[in-house]
């Protein structure tokens, strides 16, 4: 009886995994925030010869402006934003889950949430891009901020043109800005109750007109023609009813 060999790689078969490519530019833009905000990076990652992401703690936001602009060079304000990755409760499927949810149905169970590069711990996360004219680079930076009382710190007095950005970020997010001088709302009436970017947040508007992906189906030459469920079709001339 003879052992079985174990498994050699062939030298001759190459390494898919292709090592990363250097970017000495961008990885020296890590080391330096490493450096200055310390354990307050919490990832980093980077696209060789494009852009670099770094997630930093909650405490630390206001910091990171300082230390992009002022020791960084990152002079330019590019945007700033934010992002819900809870996964729709609605679906993508063209049923009008929000008609449904607002007669009282159940919406669709959440799936598990993805977060993008440097990853995540809550739902929702603010993030913003620098750059440095000079150097030319630029740094995404990201966030995570509480789920239940969403509240960061303004980039105002870093930044001043955060001020609009963050502004549009608490009207559709729902996102406090803490010292920002005037968080009022950019498009949307004052009284307006609720933050249309959220995923949970139903489209009301379907209620007057349903979303046309339910029976405005155009079929391939030759295949016979669809006729919408009764229940849909009778919701559709219902809304069309309603809103003449």
């Amino acid at each position: 009886m003879t052992d079985t060999p174990s498994e050699v790689p062939d030298p001759e078969v190459p390494d898919t995994e292709a090592a990363p490519e250097p970017d000495p530019l961008r990885e020296g833009v890590v080391e330096r925030l490493r450096a200055e905000l310390g354990d307050a990076v919490l990832a980093t990652h980077i696209a060789p010869g494009d852009d670099v992401w770094v997630r930093v703690s909650l405490a630390s936001w206001r910091e990171t402006a300082a230390v992009a602009k002022h020791n960084l060079g990152c002079t330019y304000f590019d945007f700033l934003s934010a992002i819900d990755w809870l996964p729709s409760p609605f679906g993508r499927d063209m049923d009008s889950q929000e008609d449904l949810v607002v007669h009282g149905a159940d919406p669709k169970p959440t799936g598990e949430i993805e977060w993008g590069v440097t990853g995540g711990t809550t739902r929702f996360q603010v993030f913003a891009r620098v750059e440095s004219p000079t150097e030319g680079y630029g740094i995404t930076f990201k966030v995570d901020v509480d789920d239940d009382a969403p509240t960061i710190d303004t980039w105002i007095p870093v930044y001043v043109g955060a001020d609009w950005h963050e502004r549009e970020a608490f009207e559709m997010y729902g996102i406090t800005f803490v010292g920002h001088p005037n968080l009022k709302n950019l498009y949307l009436p004052g009284a307006f109750e609720g933050n249309p970017l959220r995923k949970d947040f139903p489209l009301l508007a379907r209620r007057v007109k349903p979303w046309p992906g339910i029976v405005d189906v155009e079929q391939m030459p030759g295949e016979p023609a669809l006729e919408p469920p009764a229940d849909e079709a009778e919701a559709v001339v219902a809304a069309e009813e309603a809103a003449e």
